[in-house]
């Protein structure tokens, strides 16, 4: 038969009390984190421009063709006299009252792909060059604080 003497009980105690602050040192924080969602959203920044000012008023019309498609997404602005230019963004917002869409009035979109653009006064090409969207991701990001 076993005897528990003082000096057991209180060694137990010790070891007890020992592992419980281990696993309080040791234990996971509670965690808080912050979420954070991601956009982007590409476009590109096309214009021209009558550089002496000689023409007055024009209208340039922008016709961007996307060549993985065929698709061609055409906007028309109006450059008053005294304003020697004009920039124009595509795709443009079709939540605009002038944006850039096809014929049948499909609004642009920055889908991955090679594009070219040109704009035209007068019936006539006077600029143009060519562009491409690469495919971009959105992530969501979990920070968590310690």
């Amino acid at each position: 038969m076993r005897v528990s003497t003082p000096a057991l009980s209180l060694r137990r105690l010790l070891q007890t009390a020992g592992l419980l602050l281990a696993l309080v040192v040791f234990s996971p924080k509670q965690a808080q984190a912050q979420t954070w969602l991601v956009s982007t959203d590409a476009y590109v920044k096309i214009g021209v421009m009558d550089k002496f000012g000689q023409l007055g008023g024009f209208t340039a019309k922008f016709l961007v063709i996307n060549q993985d498609t065929g698709k061609e997404y055409t906007l028309t602005k109006q450059v008053p006299k005294g304003q020697n230019g004009i920039d124009v963004v595509f795709p443009s917002e079709a939540s605009e009252a002038d944006y850039f869409k096809t014929e049948r009035g499909e609004a642009g979109k920055a889908q991955p792909g090679r594009y070219t653009w040109e704009c035209q006064v007068g019936g006539k090409k006077v600029v143009g060059g060519r562009f491409g969207f690469s495919e971009v991701a959105n992530d969501v990001t979990l920070v968590g604080k310690n």
